[in-house]
């Protein structure tokens, strides 16, 4: 996808941190936008922001309980054919695993990979009709790697390379091309709003979060891999630990062991 300009760009979770960052530096790119997320107000607010550049157009959903082809005729309705989709919705987690519910997961893989996953089959039809399209996934450094407290969502991050693998090697003669973004941390909410093993929010934005990537530059990044069609782009310093788990397995999982757990 050489140039955003004009072309019908849905973004999931549009409400803050990395989703308002890519809405905002797709704006800017001349994008034509529509927004999704539950919480409206907040879409509001990014809309605004937005709307400086380019049009944005507002699509609240809970991407848990939605039928995906519903909400692509409903996309469609408002900004028309898509030509990219954005899956940036998501929860993490934080919790050891003997302490995490099973419906913890089970919430974890619907909404980080089988709501992915709807989606991206759901607009697919389409962009193969039209001769092309671009699917745009922000999974995570532990989309490669795992780490302790973090076993559902690893687990559903790595089930999305798995799948994007798959879906980027049966529809590259159809011309519709994929991203896989793999950010370390990026200093949003996302380590406060992560799921415990009761499934109620962790509640504080952790040191680490808060030290890492700003949601700008990562959306900048996103965006240039998208433009150059990289099919994987890996960011943050944690991408050291992919390359060392690649090269040294048996180091990594030394080191992985000497992580401090509650």
């Amino acid at each position: 996808m050489r140039d955003l300009g004009e072309k019908a760009v849905w973004i999931t979770g549009a409400s803050g941190g990395i989703g308002e960052a890519l809405a905002v530096a797709a704006a800017q790119r001349g994008a034509r936008l529509l927004l999704t997320a539950r919480r409206e107000e907040e879409l509001k607010r990014v809309q605004t922001r937005c709307e400086a550049f380019s049009t944005c157009a507002l699509l609240p959903l809970d991407l848990m309980t939605v039928d995906a082809d519903a909400a692509l005729e409903q996309a469609e309705a408002l900004v028309g054919p898509i030509d990219v989709l954005v899956n940036n919705a998501g929860l993490s987690q934080r919790s050891l695993i003997r302490d995490t519910d099973m419906q913890v997961y089970r919430r974890l893989m619907e909404l980080d990979f089988f709501a992915v996953v709807a989606l991206s089959k759901a607009v697919l039809p389409g962009m193969v009709a039209r001769g092309g399209g671009h699917i745009v996934t922000v999974s995570s450094v532990v989309g490669t790697i795992s780490s302790p407290l973090r076993s559902g969502y690893a687990a559903a991050k790595h089930a999305l390379h798995g799948f994007f693998d798959a879906a980027a090697a049966e529809y590259w003669s159809e011309g519709v091309r994929f991203t896989l973004a793999c950010p370390g941390f990026v200093a949003t909410q996302v380590s406060a709003n992560a799921l415990t093993g009761d499934g109620s929010p962790n509640g504080q934005v952790e040191a680490s979060t808060a030290a890492g990537m700003a949601p700008d530059e990562c959306a900048q990044r996103i965006w240039k891999a998208v433009e150059r069609n990289r099919y994987e782009v890996t960011m943050g310093r944690e991408r050291f630990y992919v390359y060392l788990k690649r090269f040294t397995p048996g180091l990594f999982a030394w080191l992985l062991r000497r992580v401090a757990t509650p």
